[in-house]
């Protein structure tokens, strides 16, 4: 595994929201719960494992986004559900949501940081996020990420490395950017002094998906 490395401290924000993870696993157990599924039911359901699910559920432990996908459509819910927010009625155009700088509302996990953009927001087709990568080292991972959809990244700051499943490395400069098939396995690396900033939109392109997924 990695050796441990100092993070960069983020920009001062007191308006910037943390996302409480007790109650994120709350809900997600609130949502197995209703559907009468047993945490081995709904592990063969998401092909996430159950002591990663009975973790999730218990707070003590922060998912990534393809984890979040995964029991998301297992359990037949969105985004909005689990982080607690009301679905926006469907009468009418979408409106504008406008989010200040630093006051996205932050999930932080060990290797990456998300900034969720338009967070107030429900019935989003797609999900922007602001974010900040922790990780140096493959090794920080478990295993790749991987999530139906399509990906586009755009470096805000620093110096970062893409590395593919495949073998394929993309190492991107302040400016640059990528779009990409997120079902490839894949992780995003700082390589520079400090942590990278960037800017992701992930968009679930699965023809099955229901209307109101984020």
């Amino acid at each position: 595994m990695a050796t441990s490395t100092a993070r960069s401290p983020a920009p001062p924000s007191a308006a910037a929201t943390e996302i409480d993870h007790q109650a994120v696993g709350a809900r997600l157990r609130e949502a197995r719960k209703s559907r009468e599924l047993t945490l081995m039911q709904l592990s063969a359901l998401s092909g996430i494992a159950v002591s990663t699910i009975s973790k999730a559920e218990r707070g003590d432990i922060a998912l990534t986004y393809d984890k979040f996908a995964a029991l998301a459509h297992a359990l037949g819910v969105d985004f909005d559900t689990i982080f607690g927010r009301g679905k926006r009625k469907a009468s009418g155009p979408m409106p504008p949501s406008l989010t200040r700088a630093g006051q996205q509302m932050i999930y932080d996990t060990p290797n990456y940081e998300y900034g969720m953009l338009a967070n107030d927001l429900t019935g989003k087709r797609m999900v922007p996020m602001r974010g900040r990568i922790h990780a140096r080292t493959v090794d920080a991972f478990p295993d790749f990420i991987r999530h139906s959809g399509e990906e586009f990244l755009f470096l805000l700051r620093g110096e970062l490395e893409l590395h593919f499943e495949n073998g394929t490395v993309f190492r991107l400069s302040a400016g640059d950017s990528l779009y990409f098939d997120s079902a490839v396995g894949h992780v995003y690396l700082s390589v520079g002094a400090e942590d990278a900033e960037v800017l992701v939109c992930c968009a679930d392109a699965g023809a099955a998906r229901p209307p109101e997924m984020l």
